[in-house]
């Protein structure tokens, strides 16, 4: 079998896999307006496939339903109008049955496109939405634990919750000065905004070969952290006032022990377990506690050949903006990333949630500074 059609099929049955613990009810309601219900990750993702490939290179192709670019399309500006994100949650129809339906039409099309395809411009843009999905696939789970957890009965989706895995190693990694490459080196797969080899000049600096724990977090949350503006950028602790935020994402004290919600249901918070779902304020205002700082995403690409990373997306210092000499793809997948670089912080690394094989040390990952609910921890520098 063609190895693309191969990790093409792989992908698909993997979001079905994700899906399996789902009851029909799991598949509709929209928790929040940045959290979109499982049936519209399912739909979208097959979506990407029909409009980026199967409208342009597959003859004579007839899309399953007209009004799904309408209902499915995320942020392409240039394909068309779309429904509002945060009435994503109202599109009770389609049922899920049918969108699984629609998924195994469009994968019985992309199938002999790929036995038959000599384009090479087929093959590329399939590989951007393997990994386009891939990335829904986190984010599948992120949203569900979100909306799971405002279910007063604190329903279970798994026996695996992801929040119990500790550190494997200690101390710190020194790191001397001096001028470095930056960027995506081989010739596989990476998104545009990897691209653009360049260097950096660093300062000597240390990182932390372990992440922040529960137990380290629950010290900031006792010395008053949440009180004291002095640890805090401004607008943080503006953020933090005006919403109430005084703990981490899923954290409740029930009577004098931290509890928190996990996939497998509320659980006591495990002191010794990494820290996750923490914004960029949060990290950022903790680091300065410590007297210590969040490392540059530049430090981290550096470091991480000697680290051990991919438990947590790790929230850097730096500002998401375009490497030197980025450019914009033609089309409606030069939207994918470039025009998001404006108010969004880059995280590194991956999480326990992240799709296998989903995960290279260039990767740039961006969020808001507010953002919890991803699997996101902390890791210090100095």
């Amino acid at each position: 079998m063609d190895t693309i059609l191969k990790h093409y099929q792989e992908t698909r049955n993997y979001t079905k896999a994700l899906c399996k613990p789902l009851k029909t009810e799991d598949y509709i309601p929209q928790s929040a307006p940045f959290a979109s219900p499982p049936k519209w990750h399912i739909a979208h993702t097959t979506w990407f496939f029909e409009e980026m490939i199967l409208k342009s290179f597959y003859p004579n192709y007839t899309v399953f339903d007209s009004e799904y670019s309408y209902l499915f399309n995320s942020y392409y500006n240039s394909i068309g109008k779309r429904i509002e994100r945060h009435n994503r949650g109202l599109i009770t129809r389609p049922s899920s049955d049918v969108i699984f339906k629609y998924r195994a039409y469009v994968d019985k099309h992309m199938a002999q496109l790929l036995d038959t395809a000599t384009d090479p411009e087929v093959r590329k843009l399939t590989v951007l939405g393997i990994n386009h999905e891939q990335q829904h696939q986190e984010l599948l789970l992120t949203d569900l634990k979100y909306t799971f957890s405002l279910n007063p009965i604190h329903p279970k989706y798994t026996e695996t919750n992801l929040v119990e895995n500790t550190n494997s190693d200690s101390g710190w990694l020194s790191v001397p000065e001096g001028v470095y490459e930056i960027g995506h080196k081989s010739d596989t797969f990476a998104f545009d905004n990897e691209l653009g080899l360049h260097k950096v000049y660093l300062q000597p600096y240390s990182i932390n070969k372990a992440l922040v724990t529960n137990q380290e977090y629950i010290e900031f949350i006792e010395a008053k952290g949440y009180q004291t503006a002095k640890y805090w950028l401004d607008e943080g602790w503006y953020w933090i006032q005006d919403n109430a935020i005084d703990n981490p994402l899923y954290w409740v004290k029930i009577d004098t022990t931290w509890h928190h919600y996990t996939l497998s249901g509320l659980k006591p918070v495990n002191p010794e377990a990494i820290l996750t779902h923490i914004s960029y304020y949060e990290a950022a205002a903790f680091a300065f506690w410590k007297g210590m700082r969040l490392p540059t995403e530049f430090e981290w690409e550096i470091a991480s050949e000697n680290l051990n990373w991919g438990q947590r997306w790790e929230w850097t210092n730096s500002a998401y903006l375009p490497y030197p000499n980025f450019k914009i793809a033609k089309g409606a997948v030069g939207e994918y990333n470039g025009k998001f670089m404006v108010n969004q912080m880059v995280l590194r690394g991956g999480s326990v949630a992240t799709s296998q094989n989903h995960s290279r040390s260039t990767y740039r990952n961006f969020f808001p500074a507010q953002t919890k609910w991803q699997f996101s921890g902390i890791r210090l520098a100095k």
